[in-house]
């Protein structure tokens, strides 16, 4: 067997593992973020369990971070106060980024991880089998519930090779999505392996792995080697070692080989991760902002190549950095031996240690300003200046660039820089609070931002409504539900934060749709992106009944699920062609034809009848059927 085959088999609680078959999965850990853990802690306690199932469940508080009114720091106490009532560690602001907190202290080769964030395969760097979710599918997996998933593929990509000088991690993903594309992993997992592995350290290969997100991958995983063993060691971990490597001759869906020795520095253009040529193809490109951060390019071996590449150096008047390291580890590592000095001396701000400018918190570039980051996605306003133009690059070639002040080729700095791991990191879990023992009866604190959670009605046997926006391909979930401080402000209130649905595309949808309700059209790939959960809840509260359209992101159509909106796709794709905005499309006989896959949707307008399809097991069908999985679980568990 291959890795993740061994992985799944090993917590196999029901179906056959057959690509495109459902299984459920027993979770061993879980993880949650303040952006979606206030309503995944809503849930689990509707579903009246007293205390968490899982071997290991954490809470941690990197997204809303900026505090400038009441909002976020009341959802930090409701969440400190829901960690000790229901058994989870709490990761307290300030102590780092969830995914590289996790795979510094808690991840393990092997063990299964589900977190309410989409960038959960980071700790597949580890051997994990790492996959992001939206906050109920976590809830109910604190509840002890299996997580449901249709069987991947598993794609073998091949590293040969050593990496040619200045090629960093990031270049090598980029490489992966400029290759696959943001749609290519769609029903997959991605699985490395190679002799090129053994020039990768963990964090390196947590970058891969974090990145494989954007390719739309279910998650995507790495040997537990020697190198994984030296890593956990210097953790002060390695009695959380084993040894996990794919069988001789195990078998794969498909493989990609890469050489790494032919690759050069490489760039994501805006405003897709996939849309990716050679830095040294754009070099000279002015620029008006750098950040070095976010959960994919923040570790210690990252920000001590930036340090030493700025080393005695300024950077350049027309630019301004900023570097946020990815926890409290890391920052005390620099801030010991002098790196973080040389940080600041070269004219670097440094931010707390968050997600910040990632998720558009904070560090907007200037109007139609160029912004290069070492953060996984460059979605269009997701920085919080709409018209601005986000890059993605290694944190090689974002050092290099702010001292330029133009897009630079790192190679263009001479030797490249060496930087070693060390034997041991600076452990100190302070800042992360063990629960209490069960039995304590311990409130949940709340503040007036938080609200209830809109709940469906059980699926109508017809939905008639309204086409209230059709939009095109790649629909990320930024376009529906879009991030920043002032939206992420209001996650714990879903009445609030929907008046924010498609305001980036349409600024009339949330009030046009409270008023009829109705139903969205989308292209291929719709819902790609963050696993908020918030971008089904917020349209469920709005009246949304439906989404058709040609393909769906696993994450997204799993949450529409989950509250009990319909999730159709076109059998026809010419059929998305002739629907037009505004019009009326009658669904009918919905019970009887979903269970035969015979869905049909009239367009009182044209006439037309649009067969359509869904990739539902018969318990997602029972799902919708009960009004949501809230609903259903607390039926069948």
């Amino acid at each position: 067997m291959n890795i993740t085959q061994k992985i799944l088999s090993s917590h196999l609680v029901e179906g056959n593992m057959i690509p495109g078959e459902e299984i459920a999965v027993r979770i061993d850990q879980t993880l949650t973020q303040d952006a979606t853990g206030t309503m995944a802690y809503l849930e689990f306690e509707a579903i009246g369990l007293p205390r968490v199932r899982t071997e290991l469940s954490v809470s941690y508080v990197d997204h809303n971070t900026l505090q400038v009114g009441f909002e976020n720091a009341d959802d930090h106490r409701f969440l400190q106060s829901a960690a000790a009532r229901f058994g989870v560690y709490f990761s307290r602001m300030g102590n780092g980024i969830c995914h590289q907190v996790h795979l510094e202290r808690f991840g393990k080769p092997g063990k299964t991880l589900l977190g309410s964030d989409s960038h959960t395969p980071t700790c597949g760097g580890l051997g994990m089998l790492a996959i992001g979710a939206g906050g109920l599918d976590v809830a109910t997996a604190m509840a002890g519930y299996p997580f449901y998933v249709k069987m991947p593929g598993v794609v073998n990509i091949r590293l040969h090779g050593r990496p040619a000088p200045w090629v960093a991690a990031k270049d090598i993903i980029l490489e992966v999505l400029r290759r696959l594309s943001v749609k290519g992993g769609l029903g997959k997992v991605m699985e490395y392996t190679g002799e090129g592995i053994a020039y990768l350290s963990v964090p390196e290969r947590a970058t891969i792995t974090n990145m494989g997100a954007e390719l739309g991958a279910t998650t995507s995983v790495f040997p537990s080697d020697e190198v994984t063993r030296r890593f956990l060691a210097a953790q002060g971990r390695e009695q959380d070692f084993v040894k996990l490597l794919p069988d001789p001759g195990a078998e794969y869906d498909e493989v990609v080989d890469i050489d790494l020795s032919a690759l050069e520095p490489l760039i994501a253009l805006p405003h897709m991760p996939d849309n990716v040529v050679k830095v040294s193809e754009v070099a000279g490109r002015r620029v008006n902002q750098v950040f070095i951060g976010s959960c994919t390019n923040s570790s210690y071996t990252d920000l001590m190549k930036v340090a030493a590449i700025l080393k005695g150096k300024i950077v350049h008047p027309g630019v301004s950095l900023v570097i946020a390291p990815g926890s409290r580890q890391v920052l005390t590592a620099l801030a010991s031996n002098g790196a973080l000095a040389d940080l600041v001396g070269a004219g670097a701000r440094i931010l707390e240690c968050a997600c910040g400018p990632c998720v558009g918190v904070g560090q907007s570039p200037p109007s139609g300003g160029i912004s290069l980051r070492t953060s996984n996605r460059n979605f269009e306003g997701r920085s919080g200046t709409a018209d601005a133009e986000i890059y993605l690059v290694s944190c090689e070639t974002a050092a290099a660039s702010a001292l330029a002040g133009v897009i630079t080729d790192p190679r263009d700095l001479g030797e490249p820089v060496q930087v070693s791991m060390p034997e041991r990191f600076p452990v100190d879990d302070r800042m992360i609070i063990p629960p209490p023992e069960p039995g304590a009866d311990l409130p949940l604190v709340m503040g007036p931002n938080i609200k209830p959670l809109p709940v469906a009605a059980p699926l109508a046997e017809q939905i008639e409504g309204e086409v209230l926006l059709k939009v095109g391909d790649n629909i990320t979930t930024d376009h529906i539900m879009p991030a920043g401080a002032k939206i992420l402000a209001l996650r714990s209130n879903i009445p609030a934060i929907s008046m924010h649905v498609f305001s980036r595309v349409d600024p009339t949808f949330a009030e046009r749709a409270l008023v009829a309700g109705g139903i969205v059209v989308g292209g291929l790939n719709y819902g790609q992106g963050s696993s908020r959960e918030h971008a089904a809840l917020a349209p469920l509260f709005l009246g949304i009944k439906a989404v058709l359209a040609k393909s769906f992101a696993r994450i997204h159509m799993q949450n529409l699920v989950n509250f009990g909106l319909l999730p159709l796709v076109f059998a026809n794709e010419a059929d998305y062609d002739d629907i037009r905005q505004g019009d009326r499309l009658v669904i009918e006989g919905l019970r009887e034809n979903l269970a035969a896959n015979t869905v049909r949707v009239r367009n009182t307008r044209s006439g037309k009848v649009y067969p359509v399809k869904h990739t539902l097991s018969g318990r997602q069908i029972d799902i919708l059927m009960a009004g949501g999985l809230l609903k259903y679980v607390k039926q069948n568990v």
